[in-house]
């Protein structure tokens, strides 16, 4: 095959299925991601450390039948390590220190064994505490529908990445959303796995008390049932992992889901303010569809969603674990910490963990499992299989509203509270969730929603997930910033 023109166009399966039938090597797949990233990362900002020279010796090497061989692919720059290359997980100190990590986390292990070539690691908001990829120390990603607007946080480097069409997808995690917002915003799949579905370590039993994991943004549903089985499963010496499937979940893409009790909720039950209009068009669309598809559709959330106690829970843990993230910043570099070395809002976060006693910060946890038990129920107890929401309230905000300043240090925070209220609950209570971009604004911007199963059902998702894709196509769909033919 001479003419990658058109390869951007296709998804990981695919391109990996080139490379297998020896329609073209893995070395011209990557090189051709090369050229992509090189004429339009200048203007997306979303590869910040490029190892391109690294990557061709990788896929001059490439052979065997891992399922994603030769597929050109980038790891965000936070939620893992990989050995011998930058992280500087959006901060200066670690920027100015020169950090290269020693290690490579188990997830990055598996996504090599997967077959997949690093060509970078991508841009990621400060230790990825907000809802938009915008860090001092690297600047701002910009999203390829519009760059005047955000591409979400923290995986926001990797969205722009992949909805750019330099890579089919690219490696994300997600601690109150973060692989689901970029997704959104950025018009791509984006499945938050179940709690310990996949390993943090070697370097991390848990992250955030369970409320991280980590997996992919994707093109289709099938890409991202793919990667989930390439790399789902404990690794030695994890606190805890979520069951086993009963078959691979590639198998669930196009399986029939059956006629599903589905609930849905389009403004926030707390009334703490509006959902956009496009937005709540778009949930009630989807809610209408699925009700087509002869699902059992009606408007119904669990009724914890009504206590706002767990946002103050939850602040109470967020500020200890980011406090704990600086000195373990510290530790790695082995230099005491600075105040100048991290965005205001971050040190002022931290400083705030700092008094927060270890009773204070167990009672507040304690405050979130019982959140967790009530939320729950909704599935196991009344009954629900799914519950639709928008995976964000508004559309992709525009650049520049997230800035921190000595004066307002918790601004950043306080603009990304109403983005991730439909998105952080489940962080909480470690059930699996999708955003699927079935939608588009009069504008022309991508409308994500959001669909939440019951714990350890991502076969459910996927089933789902696929009947909506071939209901409502998007693969066609091109953003303004696009590396391939149109």
């Amino acid at each position: 095959m001479t003419d990658l023109s058109d390869v951007a166009a296709l998804d990981a399966t695919d391109q990996a299925a080139l490379v297998r039938a020896g329609e073209v090597t893995a070395t011209e797949l990557v090189q051709a991601a090369i050229d992509r990233a090189e004429a339009v990362n200048g203007e997306l900002n979303a590869i910040i450390h490029p190892r391109y020279e690294r990557a061709l010796e990788e896929a001059a090497a490439v052979s065997g039948d891992a399922p994603f061989a030769g597929v050109p692919f980038v790891l965000k720059d936070l939620d893992g390590t990989a050995a011998g290359e930058p992280l500087h997980a959006g901060t200066r100190f670690l920027k100015d220190h020169g950090y290269v990590a020693t290690t490579d986390s188990e997830l990055t292990t598996r996504f090599r064994d997967a077959g997949l070539i690093v060509i970078g690691r991508t841009n990621t908001p400060e230790l990825g505490l907000v809802t938009t990829t915008e860090p001092l120390s690297h600047g701002p990603s910009r999203n390829p529908w519009d760059p005047t607007r955000s591409t979400g946080g923290s995986s926001g480097g990797s969205a722009a990445a992949t909805a750019a069409g330099i890579v089919p997808m690219a490696h994300a995690g997600d601690g109150g959303g973060s692989i689901r917002i970029p997704a959104a915003e950025c018009g791509l799949v984006g499945l938050k796995p179940t709690r310990g579905r996949s390993s943090l370590g070697p370097e991390l039993g848990e992250a955030w008390a369970g409320l991280v994991t980590r997996l992919a943004v994707t093109h289709t549903v099938r890409d991202t049932a793919a990667i989930l089985d390439a790399v789902a499963g404990p690794g030695v010496g994890d606190p805890y992992w979520a069951p086993p499937p009963a078959r691979p979940y590639a198998a669930e893409v196009g399986a029939d889901p059956g006629s599903l009790r589905i609930g849905w909720v389009a403004q926030p039950p707390d009334g703490s303010f509006v959902t956009d209009p496009q937005v709540e068009a778009a949930t009630e669309a989807t809610a209408t569809l699925l009700e087509s598809l002869g699902h059992r559709v009606e408007q119904a959330y669990p009724s914890s969603f009504d206590d706002p106690g767990h946002v103050a829970n939850f602040l109470v843990t967020y500020s200890a674990w980011v406090a704990r993230e600086l000195d373990h910043l510290a530790e790695l570099v082995g230099a005491p910490l600075t105040e100048d070395g991290f965005e205001p809002g971050t040190w002022a976060i931290a400083e705030g963990g700092r008094a927060v006693t270890a009773s204070a910060y167990l009672a507040a946890l304690d405050g979130l499992h019982a959140m967790t038990r009530a939320t729950v129920a909704w599935w196991e107890v009344d009954g629900f299989d799914l519950l639709l929401t928008p995976t964000i309230p508004e559309l992709p905000p525009t650049l520049g509203q997230f800035g921190a300043t000595p004066d307002n240090p918790l601004a950043g925070v306080f603009r990304s509270t109403p983005i991730v209220t439909f998105t952080a609950p489940f962080n909480i209570t470690g059930q699996p969730g999708i955003s699927l971009p079935l939608h588009q604004s009069a504008e022309g911007l991508p409308i994500g929603v959001q669909l939440v199963s019951a714990p350890a059902r991502e076969d459910v998702l996927i089933r789902i997930a696929a009947q909506l894709e071939q209901a409502a196509p998007w693969a066609d769909r091109r953003p303004q910033v696009w590396t391939g033919a149109r």
